[in-house]
């Protein structure tokens, strides 16, 4: 260490003062030097979500969930903080597990959640100004989702069921739903019987249960009651249509309306239909509100009670088809759309207190804004614009928003607004700290023009401490759907900025198929995996081999599930990358059809393979005699989505033909790599193969 001394004693007072302030800035500059993202920020990023306003509008809740790498997970808290910026926020839950999904009760003394601090997740009850949290439910089938009626007597919940009991009395259905789970978990034969397909969804078995939606009284006394029993599901057991919390209380309290996928049960792997019903709490006579052959779901009552609104879509059996908001009159049994000339899909909702107006997000060309439309309808209003924005809530009064905001250089923070979009502040500041010391290049914005003359959106993400003079070598992102886009969002899985940081230029384009650029923009892919998509890429892959800052002889390309499959399409059909990373990636149309889950997926965007005589057209394992570029291939066991015989075949096909390729394979993850430790290997050797083959130079420390 370097020591400065001096004696002020032999120092006149001016350059006394002039030394010292020199010393200052020193000292100054040396606090504002940033340095490059490391590996290991990724797991510092605190992530903060679901923000939610006290009924009196003046605090706000949201969990914060940490990485505790040490032990492989994450711990979730609850906090709250004064909605006005003038407090600091105030740790409310503090368990060493997951507590999370906070909603307050009407009169804004206590917050429900969900928590599994006592080793299943159950439904707890915590006052806001301390204490224990009480424990409301110990249902052997786990209880999730909780939410209050109007006038806070009752709470509702969703809990896995087995189906056949679910019309006895609780102390009887829970007794022998826990027989049975037991039985399964603990016998001997782990054997599997079934009889209609998906019996797996994602990453785990469904085990012939059903999501019910469950009720019991807030305070504790009485039992709870199973308000959805029968065969069918009450919630969408898939996420594609789920925008949150499926299901409301009606104001009165007498009610609560549901998303119900389509019976029959057979039916539930290729139909997309689901449909809103409402279940009289009382007499528990159900009535089917919507009968749209295609998906309906999300709905949520006007604080009147005179409409129920919820999203819906059009075209059975397509998941990606715009989602619209629609308003149902229960007086006039009616229905409308109010956005039916917006070109973009309507996500999570909110009524204003009032009833005149509802605010939700939706997509706009790689960015997330807020919107607002009226009662009157089509009069879409962008509210608040500028990278990602969600989980948006609307204050008692109707005069502020709280929201989550996210870019690619910032993790989600709890902002707010005044209900017009102006006043936008930041609330929360949980990784303002860590992102201080971190350097970024803002990412650029640009368009390419496709081979076939169409203008493509796509990100430019360049190291920290870019210096224009030098060539970098490129990665090349594909992004997964395919209906899905590259947003300017915060990642904690695959994020182009730790990329970046190891020295590599990163481009995300966003080819047809992609939401955000209207509905025919992203119904263009069906049926044409590999054709004009593959056409936008390489237009955007032009693009970035004219920057005068790239060495074209150093090209990567990576991708997870469609962008998975596409690595294995460019293997067949382009040689311009030095090599190609697979994650979780279709290779044979005919396995994948026969293995997957969804099954209205594969028959929406390739057809039947029994009558359609070019369902394999765009599969990549017809074109392997010409496969030539070194491939990692990553994929997990419990991926049913894609499951893991697609990237065994790929890498079999690899290793025959001598090309060099390794596969990572995680037998405890699914489409995802979640846990902490899984993806530090998951990183690691994607940047070992990559600096094998791109031979990057790494950034060092810069100033801000």
């Amino acid at each position: 260490m370097t020591h400065i001394s001096y004696r002020t004693s032999h120092i006149k007072p001016r350059l006394f003062l002039y030394a010292l302030c020199s010393l200052l800035l020193a000292f100054n500059s040396l606090a504002q030097t940033k340095r490059p993202m490391e590996l290991e920020d990724m797991f510092r990023v605190k992530r903060v979500t679901d923000p939610q306003f006290s009924p009196d509008g003046k605090w706000v809740a949201f969990v914060t969930t940490v990485v505790d790498k040490p032990n492989n997970k994450t711990n979730s808290d609850i906090w709250i903080i004064p909605s006005d910026g003038r407090g600091e926020p105030r740790q409310l839950t503090n368990s060493p597990k997951h507590d999370r999904h906070p909603r307050w009760s009407p009169d804004g003394k206590s917050i429900a959640f969900e928590s599994n601090r006592d080793g299943s997740y159950q439904i707890y009850i915590q006052n806001v100004d301390g204490g224990e949290a009480r424990k409301l439910t110990s249902i052997s089938t786990e209880a999730n989702q909780a939410i209050w009626s109007h006038d806070r007597t009752t709470i509702a919940f969703v809990s896995a069921v087995f189906p056949e009991f679910s019309d006895k009395p609780y102390t009887e259905s829970d007794a022998l739903n826990k027989k049975k789970q037991d039985e399964r978990d603990n016998g001997k034969v782990k054997a599997r019987t079934m009889d209609k397909l998906l019996y797996r969804h994602w990453d785990s078995w469904v085990d012939d249960k059903r999501q019910h939606i469950f009720i019991v009284p807030a305070d504790g006394n009485g039992d709870p009651r199973d308000v959805t029993p029968g065969e069918n599901d009450a919630v969408p057991t898939s996420s594609t249509f789920s925008a949150g919390d499926d299901f409301d209380f009606s104001p009165d309290g007498k009610e609560l309306a549901f998303t119900a996928p389509p019976i029959p049960l057979r039916e539930q792997a290729w139909r997309t239909d689901h449909n809103i019903y409402t279940v009289n709490l009382q007499t528990g006579e159900r009535k089917q509100i919507t009968t749209n052959p295609a998906a309906d779901g999300y709905p949520r009552y006007s604080s009147d009670g005179k409409y129920l609104a919820y999203r819906a879509q059009s075209r059975a059996g397509f998941e990606a088809d715009r989602w619209q908001l629609m308003v149902y009159d229960r007086k006039k049994e009616t229905v409308r759309s109010l956005t039916e000339n917006f070109d973009s899909n309507v996500e999570a909702f909110e009524w204003a207190p009032d009833g005149k107006k509802l605010y939700f997000d939706a997509e706009e060309k790689a960015n997330k804004p807020l919107w607002s439309v009226s009662l009157k309808g089509n009069d879409v209003t962008k509210i608040v614009d500028n990278a990602v924005n969600g989980d948006a809530g609307v204050s008692s009064n109707g005069k502020a928003l709280i929201f989550a905001h996210q870019s690619f250089t910032h993790a989600a923070e709890v902002y707010t607004a005044s209900s017009n979009g102006k006043n936008v502040k930041q609330l929360t500041h949980v990784n303002d700290s860590l992102f201080a010391q971190i350097q970024f290049t803002e990412p650029e914005y640009t368009w390419a023009t496709s081979k076939n003359g169409d203008k493509i959106q796509m990100w430019i993400i360049k190291p920290p401490m870019f210096d224009a003079t030098k060539k970098y070598p490129l990665v090349f992102w594909v992004h997964g759907g395919p209906q899905g886009a590259f947003m300017s969002s915060w990642s904690t899985r695959w994020n182009p900025q730790v990329w970046a940081a190891q020295g590599y230029v990163v481009s995300l384009s966003n080819p047809r198929g992609s939401t955000g650029f209207g509905q025919k923009f992203t119904d263009e892919i069906s049926h044409d995996w590999g054709g004009k998509v593959f056409e936008d890429l390489m237009g955007c892959l032009d693009k970035m081999m004219q920057q005068p800052y790239i060495d074209t002889s150093r090209m990567a390309a990576a991708g997870a599930s469609y962008g998975g499959y596409m690595m294995n399409w460019f293997q067949g059909h382009t040689d311009k990358f030095k090599t190609l990373i697979t994650h979780d990636g279709v290779f044979d149309f005919y396995s994948m059809y026969g293995t997957t889950e969804e099954v209205w997926f594969d028959e929406w965007e390739h057809g039947k393979p029994w009558e359609n005589p070019d369902f394999d057209k765009f599969s990549p394992h017809k074109y392997a005699a010409n496969f030539r570029t070194p491939n990692l291939i990553i994929h997990n066991e419990l991926d049913y989505r894609v499951p893991l015989t697609e990237g065994q075949q790929l890498f079999t096909t690899l290793q025959r033909k001598g090309i060099p390729s390794k596969l990572l394979y995680f037998p405890d993850e699914g489409h995802w790599v979640l846990k902490p430790a899984n993806s530090e290997v998951w990183h690691k050797t994607i940047f070992e193969w990559l600096k094998e083959y791109l031979k990057p130079e790494a950034p060092k420390s810069g100033s801000q």
